[in-house]
């Protein structure tokens, strides 16, 4: 009786061993990430807020949230928009007093 109860493990044990060298059952539980989009990310120097909005992510089952991603992503680029439009009302400011002076 206890050798049919050791034959039932070894062929269990022979089962399993041989389903992971197959790959039909990783020892890993979660999948690979899957690229779902080609990476659009921001250009290396020159970036303006408005690039923001070209940024892309693949999806993966490991991945972040997408909405806090987004979230941050807008609020980045409203941040970047403001210092832009500072930058440029300065910078009229300037090139203005420099004409008058």
């Amino acid at each position: 009786m206890v050798w049919i109860l050791f034959t039932l493990v070894a062929v269990l044990v022979i089962v399993v061993f041989a389903a992971v060298l197959t790959g039909r059952l990783s020892p890993d539980p979660m999948a690979q990430a899957v690229g779902t989009a080609p990476h659009h990310g921001l250009p290396d120097s020159g970036w303006r807020a408005a690039d923001i909005d070209m940024v892309r992510f693949d999806t993966a089952l490991r991945g972040y949230r997408m909405d806090q991603v987004d979230d941050v992503l807008d609020r980045l680029q409203q941040r970047v928009a403001e210092l832009e439009d500072r930058a440029s009302g300065s910078g009229e400011r300037r090139d203005d007093g420099a004409h008058l002076g």
